[in-house]
């Protein structure tokens, strides 16, 4: 009842305070300044150079642009990446606290209700006749209770409260960006550990079959020596060949569990836990995915993060406007006071008190306009980190569409390099079995079609790699729906009137 009492005369009173509550915000409101932007790809391929079934962005599984590999085991990998890695969880961790903040900043909207309960003894001397012509003093001590609750609302007039929330609003959503673009960060970084291992694979069965074939060949050299047919210098040329591979063979082997364990490490997983069969490289890419520069306004979750920190830091410069203009206050407070506590709670020691008044700085040595001008500053820096990091995404694309078409026709050729090489190989081998040729030749041309192959892997390698950071340079499936709006991060509440409950700008 004391609580109804107090609520109901709290409203009361700042029922007059209502329509002003209701005007504008101070401050200048948002509107997202144009990205520096172009309207093509410079290196995207003329659509008739592509297969007709070549996707685009929207096509890519939401959130699983991975799959587009059909490869079961990195599908599981990526998974886990989301589930179990570690970093990503910290990231996490503050966009919660990030959300936690805007119900902090939101609390300032409300009225402050406490509760009091005191106790006080209080004592006095009192000089009395003793009835002989003398006096004596008395002590006499009394006691006093007092118990109810008081309140205290600062009004939001001119909405400087409401710009705070909606900088911190704004901010939770560039944290929500900033996750996505770690998540998605995390995801490229397994998928291209993952293929630097399948590409130490290839290179392992590689090494392998060239050491079983030197070998081979060094056994036959080295009985030749013995029967008297083969000089020294091809045995020991056979046998460096052979060693220099295994040495090959040996390093192949050690960045093959250095990208296991960074596997491991990347699903939150200790690497002995983590044992991944041996596969080749893939030999095919599926077809690139295609998109327009302007989609990348909203499909890359680090342009979303700069394009929030914009209005984050716009919201800040009303909240610093705000502090030019006076704040109101309301107070109400009910309760009971008496002495004893027997008689405490009666209507002749009821008290209560309703009061409202204003303040404003007038003197802070120019701190307010600097404080302004410092969020102007933070706003245009917020401004030129948005552009940047368009015309970065750009960059980065426009690399992978170069690589793509680059390295395709690198491929083409070196294929017909390694073609020819191998040719060398049979042809120099059957001269010298003929007896026209030395051993020499042989090794040479051992050596060069090794390195043909060597450099066949190192291309598919870069174009899978390419692929993958065109797809994700790309956003990877994600859009900038998936943000949480600003309806989801705030809460409403019933004491406060509609206009207040949701900023919708």
């Amino acid at each position: 009842m004391i609580v109804t009492r107090l609520s109901l005369r709290f409203l009361l009173a700042a029922t007059p305070m209502l329509p002003f509550l209701s005007g504008c915000m101070v401050g200048p409101d948002y509107h997202r300044p144009k990205a520096i932007i172009s309207e093509r790809f410079k290196e995207a391929p003329p659509p008739q150079g592509w297969v007709k079934s070549r996707p685009d962005m929207a096509s890519i599984p939401k959130g699983q642009w991975w799959l587009i590999f059909n490869d079961p085991t990195l599908n599981d990998l990526e998974t886990r990446v989301d589930s179990s890695n570690q970093s990503l969880k910290e990231y996490e961790a503050q966009y919660r606290r990030a959300r936690a903040m805007i119900d902090s900043v939101r609390a300032n909207l409300y009225p402050g209700l406490n509760g009091q309960f005191t106790f006080n003894r209080n004592g006095k001397g009192t000089v009395l006749p003793d009835g002989h012509g003398s006096t004596y003093t008395k002590n006499l001590a009394t006691n006093t209770w007092a118990t109810g609750p008081s309140a205290s609302w600062t009004v939001d007039v001119w909405g400087a409260i409401r710009r705070q929330v909606q900088q911190q609003v704004t901010s939770a959503q560039s944290s929500a960006a900033l996750l996505a673009n770690m998540r998605l960060s995390y995801e490229l970084e397994l998928a291209t550990d993952y293929f630097n291992l399948r590409y130490q694979d290839s290179l392992i069965d590689l090494f392998t079959r060239n050491v079983g074939l030197y070998r081979h060949n060094l056994e036959i050299l080295e009985n030749q020596l013995a029967a008297g047919v083969a000089d020294p210098t091809s045995v020991l040329q056979a046998r460096y060949q052979l060693q220099s591979t295994q040495a090959s063979l040996s390093n192949a082997h050690v960045a093959r569990a250095q990208y296991e364990h960074a596997i491991a490490v990347l699903t939150g997983r200790p690497p002995a836990d983590v044992t991944l069969s041996a596969a080749p490289l893939p030999s095919t890419l599926p077809p690139p995915p295609e998109a327009i520069p302007s989609t990348l306004l909203e499909r890359r979750p680090d342009i979303a993060q700069a394009e929030r920190d914009m209005e984050s830091y716009n919201a800040e410069i009303g909240y610093r406007i705000g502090s030019f203009y006076p704040e109101f206050t309301l107070n109400a407070s009910y309760g009971y006071s008496g002495n004893p506590l027997n008689k405490l709670i009666q209507t002749a020691m009821r008290t209560w008190s309703l009061g409202a008044g204003a303040s404003e700085t007038i003197f802070a040595g120019g701190a307010r306009s600097a404080a302004v001008r410092e969020a102007e500053a933070d706003y245009d820096n917020a401004v030129a980190t948005y552009r940047q990091t368009v015309l970065t995404a750009l960059q980065d694309t426009e690399d992978q569409l170069s690589n793509l078409h680059y390295l395709n026709d690198q491929m083409v050729y070196q294929e017909m390099a390694l073609k020819s090489a191998n040719e060398a190989v049979r042809v120099s081998m059957n001269e010298y079995l003929a007896g026209t040729q030395i051993y020499t030749t042989v090794i040479t041309a051992q050596q060069t079609a090794l390195q043909y192959e060597e450099t066949r892997l190192q291309i598919q390698q870069q174009r899978i790699l390419s692929e993958v950071r065109l797809i994700t340079d790309l956003g990877g499936g994600w859009d900038a729906k998936n943000l949480p709006d600003k309806d989801s991060l705030q809460l409403d509440n019933p004491l406060l009137p509609s206009f207040m409950q949701k900023d919708k700008n």
